[in-house]
């Protein structure tokens, strides 16, 4: 049996498959061709409608899974004008329709509206919870779903190129956002700021925290890899979730007592997050403040000292 894998896949996710199926998805394969059992996660919820980038963590790594849900996202998105359905997406029925089409000029007027710190309202078709039950499974059941607003941040939002002048049946955008952000609200907003109403015919993530579109694979590359006994060719670093935080380099006494879970004092560094590392070995994820190290998170892997 191959050892336990730790790092990161990174998935383009077809439509039609939840993070979950994704998931699963990746367990299978290891366990279908002879790796051994290997916790596995996802780094951020997309959409089974949705296709693009999902982080998938493997062993070690799902102690950073909870970081990518709190990082920014890009996505590249297209919103059919003149109609608004009950999901905000081509699932559902059409409960709402408009004769007014914008121009080009007309979007590009708007979209400062949109960028920045905004407020939307969610879905009534998404996965939050109200009184304890998912928000979609009470719109399913005929409920009327009133969901608060939210403070999202757009940190840019573009129009995709190719579009003619004239009244725009569709418009592609590409918007850069926080956590938190709906596309489907983005779209249906942006309809409304226009005059009329839209919803979303096409969604893909090209960007999750540091994870790009040019780094993801398919499923079936991944099938036919998993089969050559070949995955860790395909496999990220753990480090590769966290490229924006310095590297600390411990030697083996002190690496030891990091991995005790021991404090390291009178470090000359300034304040913030550290990946310590003895040689290229992730060791854990340390906070340093006023000079005093302390273990986030540990990392069990091998040829650390012990």
């Amino acid at each position: 049996m191959i050892a336990p894998l730790s790092g990161w896949l990174v998935i383009d996710k077809p439509k039609g498959m939840g993070s979950t199926q994704g998931v699963s998805a990746v367990k299978r394969v290891l366990r279908q061709n002879g790796y051994a059992k290997t916790k596995v996660g996802h780094g951020g919820t997309l959409d089974p409608l949705a296709e693009g980038v999902l982080p998938i963590a493997l062993g070690e790594a799902t102690k950073l899974a909870g970081r990518m849900l709190d990082s920014d996202k890009i996505y590249e998105f297209t919103v059919q004008f003149g109609a608004e359905t009950d999901t905000l997406d081509t699932e559902g029925p059409v409960i709402a329709t408009s004769a007014v089409r914008p121009t080009l000029a007309d979007v590009e007027a708007v979209l400062a509206l949109f960028t920045g710190p905004i407020e939307q309202v969610p879905p009534a078709y998404s996965a939050l919870k109200v009184g304890g039950q998912r928000a979609y499974d009470l719109a399913r059941a005929g409920e009327v779903v009133e969901l608060k607003a939210r403070h999202v941040t757009i940190r840019s939002l573009t129009i995709s190129a190719g579009h003619a002048e004239g009244a725009l049946e569709a418009m592609t955008l590409v918007a850069h956002v926080s956590k938190g952000t709906y596309i489907r609200s983005l779209a249906r907003d942006i309809a409304y700021a226009l005059g009329t109403c839209g919803h979303v015919t096409y969604l893909r993530r090209t960007k999750a925290g540091p994870f790009i579109q040019t780094q993801a694979i398919s499923l079936d590359l991944l099938e036919e890899t998993a089969k050559g006994r070949g995955l860790e060719h395909l496999l990220l670093p753990l480090e590769a979730g966290l490229d924006d935080i310095p590297a600390l380099h411990l030697d083996q006494t002190s690496a030891q007592a990091v991995r005790q879970g021991r404090v390291l004092s009178d470090m000359p560094l300034l304040s913030g997050l550290y990946l310590a590392k003895l040689g290229s070995v992730p060791v854990a994820l340390m906070e340093v403040l006023d000079g005093t190290a302390t273990v986030v998170r540990g990392f069990n892997l091998p040829d650390v000292a012990e």
